[in-house]
């Protein structure tokens, strides 16, 4: 399989997580945002989006992580990034949906690039966009963390989930986007029980072969 992502691309993070788990390897293939090579009409071919992560498994060109990681969930269930019960797979479903559908998708580079071309935004400002819909999501996602009693290490149970494969890459951008992470200290936890696996810690951005 080849995986077309870009090292600081939150998406592609999380997908790089979600193959590590699964004892997957692929063939990295670097498509770097910063000089706009998913602009390029040879990687339009590839997804007509234009987005990173993009997985090609030989048989067919995967989009969108969201999608891209239940197929993998359902083509190689171990070990499972989702619980075995509904209450379960509901409950860590919903704490991804507030990174990857509530936070990134206001904070990701195309939202950023135009705020800043159409409407002067300086970094202050943009540190300031990021941080107002980081802070809304990390109270939502801190207080089911502490409401939750039967959670172990991870965001759900003791072993790590569809959750925390969303949540890490957040937190990576949170602090480039200068957001005191202080406020939110079970995350944290949460966090550092992630970067402990070998996981975590090799999908982590400046370990990828195109990081900057």
């Amino acid at each position: 399989m080849k995986l077309y992502n870009f090292w600081r691309s939150g998406t592609s993070h999380r997908l790089r997580i979600a193959l590590n788990l699964k004892g997957l390897s692929t063939e990295y293939v670097a498509v770097h945002l910063g000089k706009e090579a998913h602009l390029t009409d040879t990687f339009k071919a590839l997804n007509p989006q234009q987005l990173v992560p993009a997985l090609d498994t030989g048989e067919q060109v995967l989009i969108q992580s969201p999608a891209i990681i239940e197929w993998l969930e359902e083509q190689y269930p171990t070990p499972a990034l989702l619980p075995a019960d509904a209450g379960g797979r509901q409950r860590v479903r919903a704490l991804a949906a507030i990174v990857g559908c509530d936070i990134h998708p206001v904070n990701n580079r195309r939202i950023l690039e135009y705020l800043r071309k159409q409407f002067g935004a300086d970094e202050a400002a943009i540190n300031a966009w990021c941080g107002t819909w980081i802070g809304a999501g990390f109270d939502a996602y801190e207080a089911l963390l502490a409401a939750d009693t039967q959670r172990g290490r991870f965001s759900f149970g003791d072993t790590p989930t569809l959750a925390d494969c969303y949540l890490v890459p957040q937190v990576e951008s949170a602090r480039r986007f200068q957001v005191d992470l202080n406020r939110w200290p079970l995350i944290q936890q949460v966090e550092a029980a992630c970067l402990a696996l070998p996981a975590f810690a090799e999908a982590a951005p400046g370990k990828q072969p195109d990081a900057a």
